[in-house]
């Protein structure tokens, strides 16, 4: 059996910023949320989604003997979060700022699972970063980090939502298991829904992805015609009117360092750029899923 203190004093010395541990269950609440979320078509063109949804719901369908899920995250937040001007019009989320975040956060949790298996051989598990069908923010939820607040998004009382996360999916039980937070939440705040320029909030917890710009800037199938409102590689609106945002703490892992300032980048420095150019900068980053055609065309 693990030991609940050792997974977190293990994961906070590798250099997450929160840990939590929750036992593997099955959703049944969450899953009936899904499939109305589906038939109101608000995945739109993310087609994937509509891809293993009992696996989704239920991780002992993706990962045999799953008995303890660990779920890590770490603090991206840097003057660039909520740093744009009304008139800036070359905007970029600051999570794509930085180097890409599936690398790090999977060697991270690559290494938290090395030093487990050297204290109990016969562990094995699985890492996920954003790689496979798991209710990660629920889970983050059961392993007391937060909750998801109105803009869908886990809200932390000391990060806010400008979190990163990832997961460990265990065949073994720990000793004791973290609880939901009580105390705390969005109480009466809407500002994320006023926030949100398009109305891609539709109502609590519920996101039209047709009108969402983060996925229309992102997104291979981009027929949806919105306002950009000056995004062209992701959004942080409803991230940058949250109160928990405007309190939390900045990021200290360099490893989540931003590598560059969208605001020194011109929307003529942008145009003028060649794929070898954006390549050398940003083929590091997140911007290269988009890819450089794609951000000329959004600006």
């Amino acid at each position: 059996m693990l030991s609940h203190d050792e997974i977190k004093d293990t994961a906070y010395g590798i250099g997450f910023d929160l840990c939590g541990v929750a036992r593997a269950r099955t959703f049944l609440k969450n899953a009936e949320a899904f499939d109305l979320w589906l038939d109101r078509g608000y995945d739109s063109s993310l087609e994937y989604m509509r891809r293993n949804c009992d696996k989704r719901m239920d991780v002992k369908q993706l990962v045999e003997g799953a008995q303890t899920i660990v779920v890590c995250a770490v603090s991206y937040k840097s003057s660039i979060s909520g740093g744009y001007q009304s008139t800036d019009r070359c905007k970029i989320a600051s999570y794509a700022c930085n180097r890409d975040y599936h690398k790090t956060l999977k060697k991270m949790l690559q290494q938290l699972l090395r030093a487990l298996q050297e204290r109990h051989p016969s562990l094995e598990g699985r890492a996920f970063v954003d790689s496979a069908p798991i209710l990660e923010k629920q889970y983050a939820v059961e392993a007391g980090l937060g909750w998801i607040g109105r803009q869908s998004l886990l809200i932390t009382p000391k990060y806010g939502s400008y979190v990163l996360l990832g997961e460990l999916v265990l065949n073994t039980e720990s000793d004791a298991y973290d609880k939901p937070m009580q105390t705390v939440g969005c109480g009466e705040c809407r500002r994320c829904i006023e926030a949100c320029p398009t109305g891609a909030i539709v109502e609590e917890m519920t996101i039209d992805t047709s009108r969402c710009i983060s996925c229309r800037t992102i997104e291979s199938d981009n027929t949806s015609a919105i306002d950009l409102h000056g995004w062209i590689f992701g959004c942080d609106e409803c991230q940058n009117c949250c109160p928990y945002n405007s309190q939390a703490k900045r990021q200290r892992n360099p490893s989540f360092d931003p590598l560059f300032d969208p605001r020194d980048i011109s929307s003529e420095e942008w145009q003028a750029m060649s794929e070898e150019d954006f390549s050398l900068r940003f083929g590091s980053t997140p911007l290269k899923r988009s890819g450089l055609e794609r951000i000329k065309k959004n600006i």
